[in-house]
């Protein structure tokens, strides 16, 4: 009956909606959101088709709605009611949180949540059965409404999940109390307090779908369902006994102590209120918890941290917009140079399924790079097949064949201008016509690299960070003559393979490491005054960065910090003091960070070997670190590094981990005031020397 609802309902203008050709015995389209129609059976179809809309979300408005087809439900019951979406993209992306945003207070949120609590509340109350038949992503509230249901339905492909918690927010539309009461509870804290989504296999052996169908039997799956000849989930004897008072204040304890690690409460409060929530509530009173879930998402909704990260949430999805364009899309990648980043870089394009050659001259690094791949998929939970597949699209290319086949060919070789020009002098005679000629280069600018390149409008920068496959930004690297279409594809490209674009000029440095190099040398410079290394990474964790600039500068390497700090002192007119004599000689040592097992720290089994802070940090000690990178930010801003301060802030959290709580460095900026920004600069520079003083953009 409704197999391929995807394929008949293709637009709004339909006359009889998701049943034409079949025999209904009420049609009612009149809803601007849903179709509603009762097939032949008496079962009532509830498609969501949210209008001028290319995915699902529960507005205020669709709500509404739904709360008018509920009472038609209940005046009049038909045999079972079928909920679904016909959205290509999936079931409900979720709240519509722009409309929360709007909101001014606690009260405002607790009243729009109590009328939306009211909605699916009668819905999950009909008394008939029902069932949401799930594809592509069901989120959020979508999913709290599809748990409001008797039976769910996934078919292949589906993605569940309750992000909330990325938005300093917890599930709101009784998310908190269904979930946990329908699966193992501690599972279910699990997946609202990591934010992440569970594939329809994993959602499946939760017991957050009763059954996994292909489209095509979709129909007979409901008509089952309906019937009662599919058993209803069930969080089993473990799911109550996890559930009583004294398991609850137990796993509590230890998913609090958990929880605390990664998310402090000081700066991620929703963890910690998700967590008191279940242990005061869950399992005791259904509709109590509910009524607290409201009170708590409305805290959360007027925390600082919360309008930061639906901030940080809206910089994601601009940024992901510059990738939606009309460029043809890349196919075959080929990079030159089997590098650390090198690799990494082919790996993960292979993983997002496009096809790759790598070409180094030394074999070892091209078995290297396949190894790390394999890895990669072991990792990432790849099936067999899956690992066989992604490890076939890579292919070791020893003879550089691959150019002449390759859509976009990335260099990546060492920073080095000679190198880099050489491997251009070969490359690009062979290009096909159309294809995209690359660099990884975190600092050289363009119009250095392009001396070298015949036609200099196919050749822009493509800069990765590492590790590629965690890092989601990719600087997309302009100069006053690269085409505008091949920048055009390059965004696109970068939407391909799953990242973030950040469209910058060419200068020194770009932004990322124009903004992240004063911070990393002030850190030096502290270390060299005697401040303990543990000190002053705990100043820069206690901010909310994810990780101190000294075991970061390890990460990095520190011979790129090096290279990378020497040329900007080189090449922008700064007052950035050269670096301690003995970091230099720690590089020539090879003593380079993690990738060798000592640098600024020791590093034993991929992790640095701290102490306990000791002999605390002085008291400026913050704004040491932390006024350099916006000193940075602004300059970029105001010789049009980059466009605007929303797109500072995108790159600086998805580049380099920046606060996210805090919207990035810019809006930590306005939020503190530039003058004060100002004034604190011009302080320290009495204090510390020219290298803090401040950028004209303050004033």
């Amino acid at each position: 009956m409704m197999g391929h609802i995807l394929e008949t309902l293709s637009s709004r203008d339909m006359a009889r909606g998701p049943f034409e050709g079949k025999q209904t015995s009420t049609a009612d389209s009149h809803w601007a959101h849903w179709w509603f129609e009762r097939d032949s059976d008496d079962v009532a179809w509830l498609i969501l088709d949210k209008k001028d809309a290319s995915a699902n979300v529960l507005s205020e408005a669709v709500l509404k709605e739904l709360g008018e087809i509920v009472t038609e439900l209940e005046n009049k019951t038909p045999k079972g009611v079928v909920v679904r979406s016909v959205k290509a993209s999936g079931f409900c992306m979720g709240a519509d949180i722009s409309e929360f945003s709007e909101l001014s207070s606690e009260t405002e949120v607790v009243d729009k949540l109590t009328d939306a609590h009211r909605v699916v509340d009668r819905f999950e109350a009909l008394s008939c059965p029902t069932v949401a038949v799930i594809h592509g992503s069901c989120l959020g509230g979508g999913l709290e409404l599809a748990l409001a249901c008797h039976y769910r339905l996934a078919v292949p492909g589906a993605k569940l999940g309750f992000p909330e918690i990325q938005l300093g927010l917890h599930p709101g539309l009784g998310g908190t109390e269904r979930l946990t009461r329908l699966v193992d509870p501690i599972e279910a804290m699990t997946v609202m307090l990591t934010g992440k989504t569970a594939g329809h296999g994993k959602a499946k052996k939760l017991g957050m779908v009763d059954q996994i169908v292909e489209e095509r039997h979709v129909a007979a799956a409901v008509k089952a369902a309906i019937s009662g000849d599919i058993e209803p989930g069930d969080n089993g004897m473990r799911g109550r006994v996890l559930s009583t008072r004294p398991a609850r204040q137990l796993e509590a304890r230890q998913m609090g102590s958990q929880s605390a690690k990664k998310a402090p409460s000081q700066h991620y409060p929703a963890p910690e209120a998700l967590i008191e929530l279940w242990e005061q509530f869950g399992g005791e009173s259904d509709e109590a918890m509910r009524r607290a879930e409201i009170t708590s998402f409305a805290k959360l909704m007027m925390t600082e941290t919360s309008r930061n990260l639906v901030r940080v949430f809206h910089l994601r999805e601009t940024m992901k917009g510059l990738t939606r364009t009309k460029a043809d899309p890349v196919r075959h990648v080929h990079v030159v140079g089997a590098g650390e980043m090198g690799a990494d870089i082919a790996g993960w394009c292979a993983v997002r399924g496009l096809d790759v050659t790598l070409f180094d001259m030394e074999a070892d690094k091209l078995a290297q790079a396949v190894k790390k791949l394999s890895d990669l998929c072991e990792k990432k939970h790849r099936t067999a097949a899956e690992r066989r597949d992604i490890l076939d699209r890579l292919t070791p290319d020893f003879a550089n064949q691959g150019v002449g086949r390759a859509d976009l060919v990335i260099e990546a070789v060492p920073e080095k201008v000679e190198l880099k020009q050489k491997v251009y002098e070969e490359v690009e005679p062979r290009l096909k016509e159309g294809a995209i000629l690359a660099t990884n280069t975190s600092s050289i600018p363009l119009e250095t690299l392009r001396e070298k390149v015949s036609d200099p409008s196919r050749l822009i920068g493509l800069h990765f960070f590492n590790p590629v496959a965690l890092m989601p930004l990719v600087e997309v690297v302009s100069h006053d003559k690269a085409s505008d279409k091949v920048l055009d594809r390059g965004r696109g490209f970068v939407g391909q393979i799953d990242r973030l674009p950040a469209p910058v000029a060419t200068a020194p440095g770009f932004l990322v490491n124009r903004a992240l190099t004063p911070y990393l040398v002030e850190a030096m410079i502290m270390l060299d005054e005697g401040i303990p290394a543990e000190s002053i990474d705990a100043v820069a964790e206690d901010f909310g960065m994810p990780m101190g600039p000294i075991e970061l500068a390890d990460q990095v390497g520190l011979d790129i910090c090096l290279s990378v700090a020497d040329m900007l002192r080189d090449r922008l007119d700064t007052a950035m003091p050269p670096a301690p004599d003995w970091l230099r000689q720690k590089v020539e040592d090879g003593k380079l960070g993690k990738k060798t097992g000592e640098g600024l720290y020791q590093w034993k089994k991929g992790k640095a070997d701290k102490k306990d802070p000791s002999g605390g940090a002085p008291d400026d000690a913050l704004d040491r670190l932390i006024l350099p990178m916006l000193n940075a930010c602004m300059a970029c801003l105001r010789e049009q590094v980059i466009e605007d301060e929303a797109t500072v802030d995108g790159a600086m959290i998805f580049g380099t981990g920046f606060a996210p709580f805090r919207g990035g460095p810019m809006n930590y900026a306005c939020k503190r005031g530039f003058e004060n920004i100002r004034e604190s600069l011009d302080k320290l520079a009495k204090a510390h020397g020219d290298r803090f003083q401040p950028d004209d953009g303050w004033h």
